[in-house]
């Protein structure tokens, strides 16, 4: 009988024992997914995309992270422009997130250079008019509706993507500028502050100085990779790892908008 109740007694308590133990690992498994959320939430924040608004300038990144958005023109004018190639070789050496704003005629003259560097995910591609005209808000709605759409098709036979984001040549534009661009699905992207790296007086030094004085969280910054970036290929190196150094995160614009 004591032998009996002895079984018994070794029987209940195997079976607390274990209806404990699922409920601890139950909980604990529970807790594990709970957290996986929430760090799954945290780190997908910074990549979530929000809708480019149409109809306005857009200037800096909506985002309270530390992000910034590296950007370059890459246009002709009046006398035919070639990609500055160490701005260029440094950005594809180091990996750089970079949105590239190509005008058509510069687009034409370098299409060999800018269909290979399509081809890398950490460089995009955008639209910044055919001509490079400085002056669009003077065009006719159907003018400058042809400087942006005869160059998306001219960026996408070479690269073989179409453009989302256009940027007016020279930051000129007006309402009807505007007007024509929401028309046509195009958000468009300026920049937070001039660099001014298409002033020959603009020295690395001086330019590094004025970068570093006015980045902060959410900045779109402007440089120029066709060239005309004096002081660029020189201070661009240690402003980026100004960047890198005080925790800021690069991305590309279409990292951010949709």
């Amino acid at each position: 009988m004591k032998k009996l109740f002895l079984y018994l007694l070794i029987i209940i308590l195997y079976f607390a024992y274990s209806c404990k133990r699922d409920i601890g690992m139950e909980t604990r498994n529970n807790l594990d997914k709970n957290h996986l959320l929430k760090v799954i939430n945290k780190d997908t924040q910074i990549f979530s995309k929000v809708k480019a608004p149409l109809g306005e300038i857009i200037e800096s990144l909506p985002t309270y992270e530390n992000l910034i958005a590296l950007t370059f023109d890459a246009c002709e004018y009046k006398k035919a422009s070639y990609f500055d190639t160490t701005v260029l070789n440094y950005l594809i050496k180091e990996k750089i997130p970079v949105t590239i704003f190509v005008s058509g005629k510069f687009a034409v003259r370098n299409s060999e250079k800018l269909k290979c560097i399509s081809q890398y995910d950490f460089i995009e591609i955008e639209n910044h008019s055919l001509n490079h005209n400085n002056h669009t808000e003077k065009l006719t709605i159907k003018e400058l509706e042809n400087e942006v759409l005869e160059n998306d098709r001219i960026i996408k036979e070479i690269t073989g993507r179409n453009t989302k984001f256009f940027r007016f040549p020279a930051g000129n534009y007006n309402n009807k500028s505007l007007e024509v661009l929401k028309n046509l699905k195009y958000p468009v992207i300026h920049w937070t502050f001039v660099s001014g790296d298409y002033d020959k007086h603009m020295t690395p030094q001086k330019l590094y100085n004025k970068v570093i004085s006015k980045i902060s969280s959410g900045c779109i910054l402007i440089f120029h990779i066709n060239g005309r970036g004096y002081g660029t290929r020189e201070a661009l190196p240690y402003i980026i790892d100004y960047i890198r150094n005080n925790n800021y995160r690069i991305v590309k614009l279409e990292d951010v908008f949709e």
